[in-house]
């Protein structure tokens, strides 16, 4: 093998030409990577600036888009590991079929004898494969016809025997890809210095790279058909789905636009925007049964103010129209008129703090008024009611019996509710009878011994400005009993009336609590007793 040292030097320069390649390419790619820092500055505004105008774009062109970009996600994917996958296969049958190719020992001596200048008269057959024989020292004997490849370190450290074998992709002197497999050569033959050889088995690596080349043009075709169908089908479903979502924007803008309360959104299926369309149907029921009920009692307002505003004008016409003609009033119409007109007044303050309470949004423990809301005692409250109510009707006999009842509710309102219904017992009792008071366990009873309520008419009775015909010509803004109705309601309690055994009227109002109050409670030894005595049950009558 001395003939071919210098070849053997050419391609040691060569393997140094190479060698140095890669520290020339790593300084090229340092430096794009320096020269490309300035632009990285601008990125995380370009960044921002495709951040909002994607925020911009309608709904379903983003779910599109975003459907669009989750797919080619996946195929890119899905095809770097096909194409991955299939390139180690490629290339492990490439070893495989290197590994096999059994090289015999004339054949050797051949390539041998005629890398040393003694050519042995040896055809040689063609062969797809590259046959080399490799010295430790680096040298390299390559089968006629073939281009040499410069043997790698493993290649060396086989021919010395510090390994059982190498397989490794290299280039030949022209700038092929080969893929070479070295094993130790057990023959006879050494190199001039008497060191054994290695034999190396190389074909070229367009056996793989051909197939993949094509694979990844077919992959390349297969993903953006699959990402536009993906696209396509994104915005075909997201127009689908956000249909129900169309509806509801299109009902809101009316609703916007016209105030039509009227209007309803189809349901059907339990998904999220027929839950939707249902919350948005309730909410325009509601708000229109408010904006009713608004419009009623406004009406209602009016028409109960109208009464004693007429009356006023009428009776100050009247003082006015004397004091201007110089006609004198006789003093007693005169004190009637006044007594009228004071009376008139008194009905319409009345009746503008009833509108005033019932116009307050209703009030919970954990609302807006929690700070109002505490534990009152109930009997007491009852107590200093039936005190007004005494001075209301001096005619008339209260008794009471009041057990201790302690509740959760606002002091001012309750005590409002309670005068009420003693009112209503005050106003439709006869002269001389009487009101029977009475609380237990929570349930405060007032019966009165009037004429009672009509059956038609119970069902009315706690509806705002209702009265009964054949209470119209007696004072009230029939608001009394709605005011009741509504304190209970936000105590946790409920209230009705009934037509009392023997005649009469007979109110319950019931009202969670306790009978002891808890240990906490305030003031408790400076509550107001009852009439009569201190709290607890009494009799007393006036």
């Amino acid at each position: 093998m001395n003939g071919t040292d210098d070849a053997h030097a050419a391609h040691g320069a060569g393997d140094a030409s190479d060698a140095e390649a890669p520290h020339t390419e790593a300084s090229r790619g340092e430096a794009a990577h320096d020269g490309g820092g300035g632009a990285d500055g601008a990125r995380p505004t370009g960044g921002g600036f495709g951040l909002t105008r994607f925020h911009q774009l309608p709904l379903r062109s983003r779910l599109a888009l975003l459907t669009a970009v989750a797919v080619a996600f996946a195929v890119a994917l899905s095809a770097a590991a096909c194409w991955l996958i299939t390139r180690d296969r490629l290339t492990e049958q490439l070893d495989t079929s290197l590994s096999t190719v059994e090289v015999n020992t004339d054949y050797v001596q051949a390539i041998s004898a005629r890398c040393a200048g003694s050519p042995l008269n040896v055809r040689f057959q063609p062969t797809p494969y590259t046959i080399q024989l490799v010295s430790p020292s680096g040298y390299v004997c390559t089968s006629p016809g073939k281009f040499a490849i410069p043997a790698q370190h493993a290649d060396q450290a086989v021919a010395d025997g510090r390994l059982a074998g190498a397989v490794h992709t290299t280039k030949d002197e022209k700038g092929v890809a080969m893929r070479v497999s070295t094993s130790p050569y057990r023959g006879p033959i050494t190199d001039a210095q008497g060191n054994r050889l290695a034999i190396s088995v190389a074909a070229p690596m367009d056996q793989v790279t051909d197939p993949l080349n094509h694979l990844a043009l077919v992959l390349l075709v297969v993903a953006g058909v699959g990402v536009l169908g993906a696209a396509t089908a994104g915005l075909w479903v997201a127009r689908a789905a956000l249909k129900p979502v169309d509806r509801l924007t299109a009902a809101v803008e009316h609703v916007a636009r016209t105030q039509d309360l009227t209007i309803r959104i189809p349901t059907d299926g339990e998904d999220e925007i027929a839950r939707l369309s249902r919350s948005f149907n309730a909410m325009t029921a509601a708000l229109a049964a408010s904006r009713d009920l608004q419009q009623q009692l406004i009406a209602d307002a009016g028409h109960e103010l109208r009464t004693p505003l007429t009356s006023l004008r009428t009776n100050i016409d009247l003082l006015e129209r004397s004091e201007r003609s110089g006609r004198k009033i006789p003093a007693a119409d005169k004190e009637a008129l006044l007594a009228s007109v004071k009376a008139q007044m008194g009905e319409l303050a009345a009746l503008i703090g009833d509108l005033q309470v019932l116009s307050r949004p209703a009030e919970t423990s954990l609302g807006a008024g929690a700070s109002a809301v505490r534990v009152v005692a109930l009997h007491d409250i009852v107590g200093s009611a039936l005190e007004r109510a005494r001075l209301r009707g001096p005619s008339l006999t209260l008794t009471a019996a009041l057990a201790p009842w302690y509740v959760r509710a606002e002091p001012a309102a309750l005590e409002r509710a309670v005068v009420n219904l003693l009112d209503n017992a005050v106003k439709f009792s006869p002269s001389g009878g009487t009101v029977e008071v009475r609380l237990a366990d929570g349930a405060l009873t007032v019966r009165d011994h009037g004429p009672g309520i009509p059956p038609d008419d119970l069902p009315h009775v706690f509806e705002r400005f209702w009265r009964s015909p054949a209470a119209r010509s007696l004072p009230g803004s029939g608001l009394g009993l709605s005011i009741v109705a509504r304190t209970a309601e936000q105590a946790g309690g409920g209230v009705r009336l009934r037509n009392a055994p023997g005649g009469g009227t007979e109110a319950l109002l019931t009202l969670p609590g306790a009978a002891t109050p808890p240990p906490d409670t305030p003031g408790r030894s400076g509550a107001p007793e009852a009439p009569g005595g201190p709290a607890g049950a009494s009799d007393t009558s006036a």
